[in-house]
Protein backbone atom coordinates (compact mmCIF):
# COMPACT_ATOMS: atom_id res chain seq x y z
CA UNK A 1 0.00 0.00 0.00
CA UNK A 2 1.59 3.57 -0.86
CA UNK A 3 0.45 4.74 2.56
CA UNK A 4 2.97 2.67 4.10
CA UNK A 5 5.43 2.97 1.42
CA UNK A 6 5.08 6.61 2.01
CA UNK A 7 5.24 6.94 5.91
CA UNK A 8 8.28 7.66 7.91
CA UNK A 9 9.00 8.37 11.61
CA UNK A 10 8.94 12.22 11.03
CA UNK A 11 5.87 12.17 9.67
CA UNK A 12 4.32 9.59 12.48
CA UNK A 13 6.03 11.83 14.96
CA UNK A 14 4.39 14.85 13.52
CA UNK A 15 0.92 13.38 13.64
CA UNK A 16 1.48 12.31 17.41
CA UNK A 17 2.78 15.70 17.86
CA UNK A 18 -0.17 16.88 16.20
CA UNK A 19 -2.87 15.37 18.63
CA UNK A 20 -0.76 15.96 21.85
CA UNK A 21 -0.87 19.57 21.22
CA UNK A 22 -4.45 20.29 19.77
CA UNK A 23 -6.03 18.06 22.45
CA UNK A 24 -3.91 18.59 26.08
CA UNK A 25 -3.90 22.51 24.79
CA UNK A 26 -8.21 22.79 24.69
CA UNK A 27 -9.67 19.87 25.97
CA UNK A 28 -10.26 21.50 29.29
CA UNK A 29 -12.45 23.81 27.75
CA UNK A 30 -14.68 20.95 25.87
CA UNK A 31 -15.46 19.46 29.31
CA UNK A 32 -16.02 22.98 30.41
CA UNK A 33 -18.73 23.34 27.54
CA UNK A 34 -20.35 20.02 28.41
CA UNK A 35 -20.66 20.44 31.94
CA UNK A 36 -22.48 24.05 31.22
CA UNK A 37 -25.13 22.07 29.72
CA UNK A 38 -25.68 19.33 32.56
CA UNK A 39 -23.88 16.64 30.90
CA UNK A 40 -23.45 13.91 33.19
CA UNK A 41 -20.07 11.68 33.32
CA UNK A 42 -21.52 9.13 30.66
CA UNK A 43 -22.47 12.23 28.10
CA UNK A 44 -18.96 13.82 28.39
CA UNK A 45 -17.86 10.50 27.31
CA UNK A 46 -19.64 10.29 24.22
CA UNK A 47 -18.91 14.05 23.27
CA UNK A 48 -15.05 12.63 23.12
CA UNK A 49 -16.45 9.27 21.29
CA UNK A 50 -18.36 11.79 18.95
CA UNK A 51 -15.51 14.33 18.57
CA UNK A 52 -12.72 11.72 18.19
CA UNK A 53 -14.54 9.74 15.02
CA UNK A 54 -15.30 12.80 13.84
CA UNK A 55 -11.79 14.51 13.26
CA UNK A 56 -10.43 11.52 12.95
CA UNK A 57 -12.07 10.06 10.17
CA UNK A 58 -12.68 13.47 8.17
CA UNK A 59 -8.83 14.17 8.45
CA UNK A 60 -7.55 10.56 7.56
CA UNK A 61 -10.13 9.35 4.82
CA UNK A 62 -9.74 12.61 2.44
CA UNK A 63 -6.02 12.61 3.15
CA UNK A 64 -5.72 9.04 2.13
CA UNK A 65 -8.05 10.17 -1.29
CA UNK A 66 -6.50 13.21 -2.01
CA UNK A 67 -2.34 12.31 -1.34
CA UNK A 68 -2.57 15.82 0.48
CA UNK A 69 -3.02 16.62 4.42
CA UNK A 70 -6.15 17.40 5.55
CA UNK A 71 -6.43 18.17 9.40
CA UNK A 72 -9.75 18.59 10.93
CA UNK A 73 -10.47 19.22 14.54
CA UNK A 74 -12.81 20.44 17.03
CA UNK A 75 -13.68 24.55 17.30
CA UNK A 76 -11.93 25.79 19.97
CA UNK A 77 -13.34 28.92 20.39
CA UNK A 78 -16.22 27.18 19.65
CA UNK A 79 -16.36 25.28 22.84
CA UNK A 80 -15.46 28.83 24.76
CA UNK A 81 -18.44 30.26 23.21
CA UNK A 82 -20.65 27.57 24.24
CA UNK A 83 -19.17 27.64 27.71
CA UNK A 84 -19.56 31.06 28.50
CA UNK A 85 -23.08 31.29 26.69
CA UNK A 86 -24.29 28.03 28.42
CA UNK A 87 -22.88 29.31 31.66
CA UNK A 88 -24.44 33.00 31.61
CA UNK A 89 -27.91 31.27 30.15
CA UNK A 90 -28.10 29.46 33.49
CA UNK A 91 -26.96 32.14 36.11
CA UNK A 92 -29.91 34.18 34.19
CA UNK A 93 -32.45 31.35 35.37
CA UNK A 94 -32.77 30.08 31.29
CA UNK A 95 -30.18 27.83 31.03
CA UNK A 96 -30.46 25.41 28.51
CA UNK A 97 -30.72 21.70 28.12
CA UNK A 98 -28.39 19.51 26.32
CA UNK A 99 -31.73 18.70 23.79
CA UNK A 100 -31.56 22.04 23.08
CA UNK A 101 -27.74 22.38 22.77
CA UNK A 102 -27.33 19.16 20.35
CA UNK A 103 -30.49 21.39 18.55
CA UNK A 104 -28.15 23.75 18.24
CA UNK A 105 -25.09 22.47 17.09
CA UNK A 106 -27.09 20.92 14.64
CA UNK A 107 -28.39 24.28 13.23
CA UNK A 108 -24.63 25.41 13.14
CA UNK A 109 -23.79 22.33 10.74
CA UNK A 110 -26.55 23.16 8.62
CA UNK A 111 -24.96 26.88 8.28
CA UNK A 112 -21.39 24.93 7.55
CA UNK A 113 -22.77 22.59 5.39
CA UNK A 114 -24.23 25.46 2.99
CA UNK A 115 -21.08 27.70 3.35
CA UNK A 116 -19.29 24.54 1.85
CA UNK A 117 -21.70 23.95 -0.78
CA UNK A 118 -22.51 27.48 -1.98
CA UNK A 119 -18.62 27.74 -2.11
CA UNK A 120 -19.20 31.39 -0.75
CA UNK A 121 -16.23 30.99 2.11
CA UNK A 122 -13.33 29.67 -0.83
CA UNK A 123 -14.78 33.06 -2.99
CA UNK A 124 -14.00 34.56 0.29
CA UNK A 125 -10.96 32.75 1.13
CA UNK A 126 -9.35 33.35 -2.44
CA UNK A 127 -9.75 37.13 -2.71
CA UNK A 128 -6.83 37.34 -0.02
CA UNK A 129 -3.49 38.11 -0.70
CA UNK A 130 -0.54 35.10 -0.37
CA UNK A 131 1.62 37.80 2.01
CA UNK A 132 -1.85 38.47 4.25
CA UNK A 133 -2.75 34.75 4.59
CA UNK A 134 1.15 34.27 5.57
CA UNK A 135 1.28 36.99 7.70
CA UNK A 136 -1.46 35.44 9.41
CA UNK A 137 -0.15 32.15 9.51
CA UNK A 138 3.52 33.37 11.39
CA UNK A 139 0.94 35.42 13.99
CA UNK A 140 -1.75 32.47 14.70
CA UNK A 141 1.70 30.29 15.06
CA UNK A 142 4.20 32.53 16.82
CA UNK A 143 2.38 32.42 19.84
CA UNK A 144 3.31 28.97 20.38
CA UNK A 145 7.13 29.46 19.58
CA UNK A 146 6.18 32.45 22.84
CA UNK A 147 5.09 29.78 24.70
CA UNK A 148 7.72 27.07 24.25
CA UNK A 149 10.34 29.43 25.50
CA UNK A 150 8.00 31.13 28.27
CA UNK A 151 7.81 27.10 29.51
CA UNK A 152 11.62 28.24 30.68
CA UNK A 153 10.18 29.95 33.65
CA UNK A 154 8.82 26.48 35.34
CA UNK A 155 11.06 23.81 33.34
CA UNK A 156 14.05 25.36 32.39
CA UNK A 157 16.59 21.84 32.63
CA UNK A 158 13.70 19.96 30.41
CA UNK A 159 13.26 23.47 28.34
CA UNK A 160 17.33 23.66 27.41
CA UNK A 161 17.18 19.88 27.43
CA UNK A 162 14.45 20.07 24.29
CA UNK A 163 16.74 22.90 22.77
CA UNK A 164 19.48 21.27 22.44
CA UNK A 165 18.72 18.01 21.24
CA UNK A 166 16.40 20.19 18.80
CA UNK A 167 19.80 22.09 17.41
CA UNK A 168 21.58 18.84 17.52
CA UNK A 169 19.41 17.23 15.79
CA UNK A 170 19.10 20.03 13.01
CA UNK A 171 22.60 18.99 12.52
CA UNK A 172 22.98 15.90 12.65
CA UNK A 173 19.71 14.41 11.41
CA UNK A 174 17.71 17.43 10.12
CA UNK A 175 14.43 14.79 9.42
CA UNK A 176 14.40 13.33 13.02
CA UNK A 177 15.07 16.39 15.38
CA UNK A 178 11.71 16.59 16.37
CA UNK A 179 11.16 12.58 17.02
CA UNK A 180 14.25 12.70 19.10
CA UNK A 181 13.14 15.78 21.03
CA UNK A 182 9.92 14.67 21.70
CA UNK A 183 11.75 11.08 23.02
CA UNK A 184 14.46 12.80 25.15
CA UNK A 185 11.86 14.97 26.84
CA UNK A 186 9.53 12.37 27.79
CA UNK A 187 12.56 10.03 28.96
CA UNK A 188 13.35 13.21 31.21
CA UNK A 189 10.08 13.67 32.48
CA UNK A 190 9.42 9.81 33.07
CA UNK A 191 12.73 9.34 34.86
CA UNK A 192 12.00 13.00 37.65
CA UNK A 193 8.30 11.11 38.03
CA UNK A 194 6.83 14.11 36.46
CA UNK A 195 3.94 12.00 34.35
CA UNK A 196 0.50 12.28 35.80
CA UNK A 197 0.05 8.13 35.71
CA UNK A 198 -3.01 8.73 37.51
CA UNK A 199 -4.87 10.09 34.94
CA UNK A 200 -5.35 6.98 33.35
CA UNK A 201 -7.98 5.02 33.03
CA UNK A 202 -8.86 1.73 31.38
CA UNK A 203 -12.85 1.93 29.91
CA UNK A 204 -14.53 2.08 26.35
CA UNK A 205 -16.17 5.45 25.29
CA UNK A 206 -20.01 4.37 24.89
CA UNK A 207 -21.49 6.36 22.86
CA UNK A 208 -24.97 8.47 24.01
CA UNK A 209 -27.51 9.66 22.00
CA UNK A 210 -29.45 12.96 22.71
CA UNK A 211 -32.60 13.83 20.56
CA UNK A 212 -32.38 17.32 19.47
CA UNK A 213 -35.18 19.99 20.48
CA UNK A 214 -34.83 23.31 18.70
CA UNK A 215 -35.63 26.63 19.75
CA UNK A 216 -34.90 29.80 18.66
CA UNK A 217 -33.55 31.16 21.86
CA UNK A 218 -30.63 28.42 21.25
CA UNK A 219 -30.61 29.14 17.86
CA UNK A 220 -29.70 32.81 18.47
CA UNK A 221 -27.50 32.39 21.40
CA UNK A 222 -25.76 29.05 20.66
CA UNK A 223 -25.84 28.22 17.66
CA UNK A 224 -25.40 31.38 15.47
CA UNK A 225 -21.83 32.26 17.70
CA UNK A 226 -20.53 29.16 17.21
CA UNK A 227 -20.69 29.29 13.58
CA UNK A 228 -19.22 32.47 13.58
CA UNK A 229 -16.37 31.71 15.62
CA UNK A 230 -15.87 28.23 14.03
CA UNK A 231 -15.84 30.11 10.57
CA UNK A 232 -13.86 33.52 11.22
CA UNK A 233 -11.33 31.97 14.28
CA UNK A 234 -11.21 28.32 12.84
CA UNK A 235 -11.78 27.96 9.38
CA UNK A 236 -10.30 31.15 7.98
CA UNK A 237 -6.32 30.51 9.49
CA UNK A 238 -6.84 27.03 8.43
CA UNK A 239 -7.40 27.53 4.65
CA UNK A 240 -4.60 30.47 5.17
CA UNK A 241 -2.43 27.56 6.55
CA UNK A 242 -3.00 24.99 3.27
CA UNK A 243 -2.51 28.16 1.02
CA UNK A 244 0.77 28.92 2.75
CA UNK A 245 2.35 25.57 2.50
CA UNK A 246 1.48 25.49 -0.88
CA UNK A 247 -1.75 22.83 -0.50
CA UNK A 248 -4.63 23.17 -3.14
CA UNK A 249 -7.12 21.50 -1.61
CA UNK A 250 -10.83 21.47 -2.04
CA UNK A 251 -12.09 23.63 0.21
CA UNK A 252 -15.73 23.72 -0.22
CA UNK A 253 -15.98 20.18 -0.65
CA UNK A 254 -13.76 19.88 2.65
CA UNK A 255 -15.96 22.30 4.57
CA UNK A 256 -19.24 20.50 3.16
CA UNK A 257 -17.86 17.58 4.86
CA UNK A 258 -17.03 18.78 7.96
CA UNK A 259 -20.86 20.47 8.07
CA UNK A 260 -22.31 16.61 7.08
CA UNK A 261 -19.76 14.70 9.77
CA UNK A 262 -21.37 17.81 12.57
CA UNK A 263 -24.79 17.06 11.47
CA UNK A 264 -24.52 13.33 11.66
CA UNK A 265 -22.57 13.48 15.29
CA UNK A 266 -23.99 16.59 16.85
CA UNK A 267 -26.87 14.26 18.89
CA UNK A 268 -23.82 12.14 20.56
CA UNK A 269 -21.89 15.60 21.45
CA UNK A 270 -19.92 16.96 17.96
CA UNK A 271 -20.53 20.21 18.51
CA UNK A 272 -18.41 21.68 15.61
CA UNK A 273 -16.04 20.19 13.30
CA UNK A 274 -13.58 22.73 11.30
CA UNK A 275 -10.18 22.88 9.35
CA UNK A 276 -7.25 22.91 12.41
CA UNK A 277 -4.27 25.89 12.10
CA UNK A 278 -1.70 25.10 14.83
CA UNK A 279 -1.99 21.32 13.89
CA UNK A 280 -2.28 21.70 10.40
CA UNK A 281 0.89 23.48 9.94
CA UNK A 282 2.99 20.86 11.97
CA UNK A 283 1.74 17.77 9.84
CA UNK A 284 1.69 20.35 6.69
CA UNK A 285 5.01 21.78 7.60
CA UNK A 286 8.61 20.53 6.61
CA UNK A 287 9.50 19.01 9.99
CA UNK A 288 6.83 16.43 8.98
CA UNK A 289 8.48 15.69 5.92
CA UNK A 290 10.93 16.55 3.04
CA UNK A 291 8.92 15.11 0.57
CA UNK A 292 5.60 17.42 0.64
CA UNK A 293 3.70 15.00 -1.69
CA UNK A 294 4.47 12.49 1.30
CA UNK A 295 3.39 14.87 4.20
CA UNK A 296 -0.02 13.15 4.39
CA UNK A 297 1.20 10.29 6.14
CA UNK A 298 1.55 12.81 9.19
CA UNK A 299 -2.26 13.64 8.60
CA UNK A 300 -3.46 10.06 8.60
CA UNK A 301 -1.63 9.15 12.00
CA UNK A 302 -2.96 12.28 13.18
CA UNK A 303 -6.70 10.99 12.35
CA UNK A 304 -5.79 7.69 13.09
CA UNK A 305 -5.01 8.67 16.75
CA UNK A 306 -8.26 10.86 17.06
CA UNK A 307 -10.50 7.65 16.18
CA UNK A 308 -8.55 5.71 19.04
CA UNK A 309 -9.20 8.80 21.06
CA UNK A 310 -12.90 8.23 20.01
CA UNK A 311 -13.23 4.72 20.50
CA UNK A 312 -11.01 4.29 23.42
CA UNK A 313 -12.01 7.64 25.10
CA UNK A 314 -10.70 7.97 28.87
CA UNK A 315 -7.43 5.17 28.32
CA UNK A 316 -6.07 7.93 25.79
CA UNK A 317 -7.30 10.58 27.46
CA UNK A 318 -5.65 10.08 30.21
CA UNK A 319 -2.15 9.34 28.32
CA UNK A 320 -2.44 12.51 26.42
CA UNK A 321 -2.85 14.53 29.25
CA UNK A 322 -0.69 12.58 31.55
CA UNK A 323 2.55 15.14 30.01
CA UNK A 324 3.54 17.95 31.69
CA UNK A 325 2.29 21.34 30.31
CA UNK A 326 5.54 22.35 29.56
CA UNK A 327 6.45 19.52 27.23
CA UNK A 328 3.54 20.15 25.29
CA UNK A 329 3.89 23.43 24.52
CA UNK A 330 7.85 23.51 24.02
CA UNK A 331 7.26 20.59 21.71
CA UNK A 332 4.66 22.15 19.70
CA UNK A 333 6.60 25.62 19.22
CA UNK A 334 9.88 23.77 18.57
CA UNK A 335 8.03 21.80 15.78
CA UNK A 336 6.60 25.07 14.26
CA UNK A 337 9.73 26.92 13.86
CA UNK A 338 10.08 26.06 10.49
CA UNK A 339 6.18 26.95 9.42
CA UNK A 340 6.60 30.25 11.19
CA UNK A 341 9.76 31.12 9.71
CA UNK A 342 8.62 30.35 6.42
CA UNK A 343 5.33 32.69 6.72
CA UNK A 344 7.18 35.24 7.90
CA UNK A 345 9.22 34.61 4.82
CA UNK A 346 6.69 35.17 2.27
CA UNK A 347 4.83 37.56 4.08
CA UNK A 348 7.40 39.87 3.88
CA UNK A 349 9.17 39.10 0.54
CA UNK A 350 6.80 41.89 -1.50
CA UNK A 351 7.74 45.00 -0.37
CA UNK A 352 4.09 46.24 -1.92
CA UNK A 353 2.46 43.95 0.85
CA UNK A 354 5.22 44.29 3.80
CA UNK A 355 3.31 46.68 6.31
CA UNK A 356 -0.30 45.39 5.27
CA UNK A 357 1.21 41.82 6.42
CA UNK A 358 3.19 42.99 9.42
CA UNK A 359 -0.37 44.57 10.61
CA UNK A 360 -1.83 41.36 10.20
CA UNK A 361 0.87 39.39 12.11
CA UNK A 362 0.89 41.61 14.93
CA UNK A 363 -2.83 41.83 15.11
CA UNK A 364 -2.84 37.76 15.13
CA UNK A 365 -0.29 37.61 17.52
CA UNK A 366 -1.76 40.27 20.00
CA UNK A 367 -4.74 37.86 20.28
CA UNK A 368 -7.27 40.58 21.08
CA UNK A 369 -10.87 39.70 20.97
CA UNK A 370 -13.93 41.49 19.75
CA UNK A 371 -17.72 40.47 19.44
CA UNK A 372 -16.17 37.18 20.71
CA UNK A 373 -14.24 36.52 17.51
CA UNK A 374 -10.79 35.81 17.81
CA UNK A 375 -8.06 37.50 16.16
CA UNK A 376 -7.52 35.37 13.51
CA UNK A 377 -10.21 37.09 12.08
CA UNK A 378 -9.62 40.50 13.30
CA UNK A 379 -5.88 40.86 11.52
CA UNK A 380 -7.33 39.81 7.93
CA UNK A 381 -9.44 42.36 8.58
CA UNK A 382 -6.55 45.05 9.43
CA UNK A 383 -4.31 43.94 6.71
CA UNK A 384 -6.93 43.75 4.00
CA UNK A 385 -7.73 47.62 5.07
CA UNK A 386 -4.36 48.73 5.26
CA UNK A 387 -4.11 47.46 1.68
CA UNK A 388 -6.71 49.28 0.55
CA UNK A 389 -5.92 52.48 1.84
CA UNK A 390 -2.18 51.87 0.43
CA UNK A 391 -3.34 50.89 -3.04
CA UNK A 392 -6.38 53.31 -3.03
CA UNK A 393 -5.76 55.55 -6.15
CA UNK A 394 -3.18 53.86 -7.96
CA UNK A 395 -3.66 51.86 -10.68
CA UNK A 396 -3.36 47.77 -10.42
CA UNK A 397 0.13 46.76 -11.41
CA UNK A 398 0.97 44.97 -14.90
CA UNK A 399 1.07 40.70 -14.64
Amino acid sequence: MKFFRDLSLSAATAGFVAVLVGFTSSVAIVFQAAQAFGATPAQITSWMWALGLGMGLCSALPSLWLRQPVMVAWSTPGAAVLASAGVAASASGAGFSMAEAVGAFMVCAALITLSGLTGLFERLMNRIPMAIASALLAGVLARFGLQAFAAAQTALPLVLLMLATYLGGKRLAPRYAVPATLVAAVVWVALNGQMAWGAVTFELAVPEFTAPVFSLSAAISLALPLFVVTMASQNLPGVAVMRATGYNLPVSKLITLTGLATLVLAPFGAFALNFSAITAAICMGPEAHEDKARRYTAAVVCGGIYVLIGLFGAVVTGLLTAFPKELVVAIAGLALLGSIGGGLHTALADERHREAALITFLVTLSGVVVAGVGSAFWGVVAGAAALAVQNAGRPAPRR
